[in-house]
């Protein structure tokens, strides 16, 4: 959140946006701002702005931060109608929309303006002077509209290509002349205390910040004349608080419309006078501005401190005394409903009540020994968030977070509080946060000054810690459990999509892809093919897609992490040594104290300062044990200084294990498919023989993934001279014992036809083998034949069909007849009666040989059928056989829509025309 102040800007034109004009929609009516509205608007005095994530919790912040600047800027009247319509706009853009949201507050001297921004101007751009539809109130979003029309003096809509504004300006109502404020009759004892002469200092400044008029009572209390001061800078009397973290000093104070607060003015006695002061910027006739500014001692503040305005029910009459609650004494109200809003406001009030300049509050882990830091201010909070410190860093009281500690000077004590190590600060004063006397935080106050800090501090801090510890703790407990409902949904997830995939790389993908940037800002996954293996970088991600390949050539450079089988994560500095060291070099370089010429630096990628950047923060290593063996490390990052809360490092444990499991099981599912398709290459013949004559052509598609092996086969090969042998099949089954037949059955059919038997003859044999298999044994339809080309152009085929799909012949005039007749499959009976049918394949004639995935093909109840296949072939008449095999496929798989459960191979034999000899 950002906020700054303005003083004497003019009201702010529209935001131009790429250079196209902006599209402005002002509804009708008393909301409307016209131009001579916009010339005559009041000169803006102070600006605050702050920017809101897209997430539920921040509309509550954001109606904070309008009651809280309202007040501060004393529009008391005006903050409840503020606050509505800014939690509406603001839940518009951030849980309607969707995206963030910008929020502007400009104060003038008669109102404030109040501007809400979002990056979602997806909405019609209102036509002008076209009715506006404002929605139906019973709606849950859209009335943001409506309440502005109702509440606001003036509104409207400003659209750019880039955003949506919506403003509205709360005019302050007319003060009747009389009683602005009353407070309660007293009891003299109740009343503040002041000297008997309570002296008013009246002490007028001009534009220039000089001092032109100085009364009697500033003379009494600072002990200089009017003459003294006349025409000085007001700058050389105050002792203005220099508080880090705080922009605004006295030149600016003096320039804002009103202004309360302490500070003190040196008076001629060389002391600081600590005073209290209310200051009023006016201005004359001639227009003339000049700052008024009434003085009183600060323990009399009361004589001029406006009075803080209460809860309702503390104005309410009734005898019974009501007691303060005093963790809203402390936090404020009302407080913030989040954790994280809530320890912020922690530090920061208990900052406030020590007048520190840093406070900072560590919340313990479940087993109570570290304490991880969630809050703080005045301290470079990117690079502590989430680190950890142990709750007993040494022997003794001041070494244990359980017990309230005091160090006046933390030079005498290096490293006593390692949190404060390099920020400037001495003096610290830290103590517990317990609940039922279980410890579960450490809260402490920290000034840049020695000895700032006594046991009185240390028990008034005790005191509040006490306060809030319970409230801390509830919301802790809170945040924890929607961090595990949400932890469980995202490994349901994750579980889910490792399941999905047994892909080496798509897992690695996957790994990456769930960690960043849910858990980190990048990452690196190792890998380990065996246990004599050296760990492989594998892949590297990171949220910018710009910065991985520098991070993938710093990981190359340095060794991998040890793969250590000990689970939980474990912190890993080399990355960022390395990149540390590697961003020196090249700011050296870069400033010519390398100690070489230029041209010695080694070309490439290299590490650059922002791959520095992006590795130098924590860096964890996470091991992949999958059935007892380190198969890689999973590596998180963060950017510089960041580190890891400890709920994401048991969520990243818990993400590891599944994932290695996963990747383990995609390693070994594709050592199966190498293998699986290794085989069912050996299975098939390498390439087809050209034969004299006869077109050939064979298409096989195997089924699933290829992870079986087994089922259908194909083959052709010479025999003699002039001869050929060629067989289809399929294997009952799939898998090794299906495969083994498979194999038997090609090689035994080669041996058996060189030996010069007879289709029956080879085939019988062969039923043989496969019978002596016993239990591995699996029966086998088979087509047999011997082809032989002829001079006059035909081809002469003796077929065996052994249980197999009927062969189809084609004439040249469009008829399709079955050429081979059934016979028994081979493996189930012993004593088989083959015989062997002889067929002329005339010139323009084709065989179709199929086996039973092309038949038996389904969609629904439907099947392809031997009829359906016979009713394909008649339409390919004239076509060569690579093109006959190429329609029947494309029919086959057009038949149905889902893929298909069976292998399926096509052998195409044909017998060119005369009409086509070369």
């Amino acid at each position: 959140m950002t906020t700054g102040l303005i003083p004497g800007e003019q009201p702010p034109e529209p935001r131009p946006t790429g250079g196209l004009p902006q599209q402005r929609h002002e509804p009708d009516g008393h909301g409307t701002m016209s131009a001579d509205d916009r010339s005559r608007s009041s000169v803006i005095t102070a600006r605050a702005a702050a920017s809101f994530e897209p997430v539920g919790r921040s509309v509550a912040s954001a109606r904070s931060f309008v009651r809280d600047t309202l007040q501060g800027w004393g529009f008391g009247d005006i903050v409840d109608d503020a606050v509505v319509l800014t939690s509406e706009l603001v839940t518009n853009a951030v849980v309607h929309a969707g995206t963030s949201a910008d929020l502007l507050c400009l104060r003038g001297d008669d109102g404030v303006r109040i501007e809400v921004s979002d990056r979602y101007p997806e909405r019609e751009i209102p036509v002008q002077g076209s009715a506006v539809n404002m929605g139906s109130p019973d709606r849950e979003g859209g009335r943001g509209l409506q309440l502005c029309a109702a509440l606001a003096g003036r509104w409207g809509v400003e659209y750019t290509p880039t955003h949506k504004t919506v403003w509205f300006r709360l005019d302050l109502p007319e003060r009747p002349v009389g009683t602005r404020t009353a407070g309660p009759f007293l009891p003299p004892d109740l009343l503040p205390l002041a000297d008997t002469r309570v002296r008013v200092a009246v002490v007028q400044i001009d534009r220039a910040g000089s001092v032109t008029a100085w009364n009697e009572d500033a003379e009494e209390l600072f002990g200089y004349t009017a003459e003294q001061v006349t025409g000085k800078p007001l700058t050389d009397f105050a002792a203005w608080p220099h508080t880090p973290g705080t922009g605004t000093g006295i030149a600016e104070a003096l320039q804002l419309s009103r202004w309360e607060g302490s500070y003190g003015i040196r008076g001629a006695h060389g002391r600081v006078i600590p005073v209290y002061a209310s200051h009023l910027r006016v201005r004359d006739t001639d227009g003339e501005p000049s700052t008024v500014c009434l003085l009183v001692r600060d323990h009399e503040r009361a004589v001029l401190q406006t009075p803080l305005r209460g809860p309702a029910s503390e104005t309410s009459g009734g005898s019974e005394g009501q007691s303060t609650d005093p963790f809203e004494v402390f936090i404020g109200s009302p407080a913030p409903d989040d954790l994280d809003g809530l320890l912020q406001r922690t530090v920061e009030r208990a900052r406030d009540m020590l007048d520190g300049d840093s406070a900072f509050l560590l919340l313990a882990t479940d087993d109570e020994t570290e304490l991880e830091v969630r809050a703080s201010t005045g301290l470079p909070s990117a690079r502590q968030r989430f680190a950890r410190v142990p709750v007993e860093a040494g022997p003794g009281r001041y070494g244990s977070a359980r017990m309230p500690a005091v160090h006046e000077d933390l030079t005498a004590m290096p490293g006593a509080v390692p949190l404060l190590n390099g920020t400037g600060m001495r003096s610290v004063v830290t103590v517990p946060l317990k609940v039922e006397g279980r410890l579960t935080g450490s809260l402490g106050v920290a000034a840049e000054g020695a000895g700032r800090y006594s046991n009185e501090e240390a028990l008034r801090l005790q005191f509040a810690a006490d306060r809030i510890a319970l409230a801390v703790e509830s919301a802790r407990l809170g945040e924890l459990e929607r961090l595990r409902r949400g932890s469980l949904s995202f490994l349901v997830e994750a579980s889910d999509l490792l399941a999905g995939t047994l892909d080496r790389d798509q897992t690695l993908a996957l790994m990456a892809q769930m960690t960043v940037p849910t858990l980190a800002t990048w990452c690196a996954v190792y890998t380990i093919a065996d246990q004599a293996s050296e760990p492989d970088l594998s892949y590297v991600l990171h949220e910018d897609e710009e910065l991985i390949d520098g991070i993938k050539s710093l990981l190359s450079k340095i060794p991998p992490p040890d793969p250590v089988p000990t689970p939980g994560a474990r912190v890993w500095s080399a990355p960022a040594e390395i990149a540390h060291q590697a961003a020196l070099r090249t700011s050296m370089r870069s400033l010519g104290l390398s100690g070489g010429p230029a041209h010695q630096v080694t070309p490439g990628i290299g590490p650059t300062l922002a791959t520095a950047a992006a590795v130098g923060g924590e860096t964890v290593v996470l091991p992949l044990v999958a059935r007892n063996r380190v198969i890689g490390m999973l590596t998180l990052g963060k950017p510089t200084d960041e580190h890891f809360r400890q709920e994401i490092l048991e969520l990243a444990e818990d993400l590891s294990r599944r994932a290695a499991l996963a990747l383990d099981n995609a390693r070994l599912y594709s050592e199966r498919t190498a293998i699986s398709q290794s085989l069912q290459r050996s299975l098939l013949p390498p390439e087809l023989p050209t034969v004299e004559g006869v077109e050939v052509e064979v298409i096989y598609r195997a089924a699933g993934e290829g992870n079986e092996v087994g089922g259908d086969f194909y083959d052709l090969f010479p025999i003699s001279d002039g001869a050929y042998g060629f067989a289809i099949g399929d294997v009952c089954g799939t898998g090794p014992n299906a495969a083994a037949v498979t194999g038997l059955a090609r090689h035994a059919l080669r041996l058996l036809a060189r030996e010069g038997l007879s289709g029956p003859a080879v085939l019988e044999r062969l039923n043989s083998a496969i019978l002596d298999e016993g239990a591995r044994s699996r029966f086998l339809t088979l087509l047999y034949g011997e082809l032989r080309p002829q001079e006059d152009g035909s081809a002469e085929l003796k077929v065996v069909c052994a249980g197999h799909p009927l062969p189809l012949r084609l004439r040249q005039d469009g008829t399709v007849e079955p050429a081979a007749d059934p016979q028994p499959l081979l493996g189930v009976l012993e004593d088989l009666e083959l015989y062997e049918q002889t067929v002329t394949l005339d010139p323009g004639d084709v065989l179709l040989c199929v086996t039973d995935g092309v038949t038996e093909r389904r969609e629904g109840p439907r099947m392809l059928g031997d009829d359906g296949l016979a009713d394909v072939l008649t339409t390919c008449t004239g076509l060569t056989a690579g093109a006959v095999a190429a329609r029947i496929m494309r029919a086959v798989e057009r038949f149905a829509s889902d893929a298909p459960s069976d292998d399926m191979a096509i052998l195409a034999m044909r017998v060119p025309g005369l009409h086509q000899d070369q």
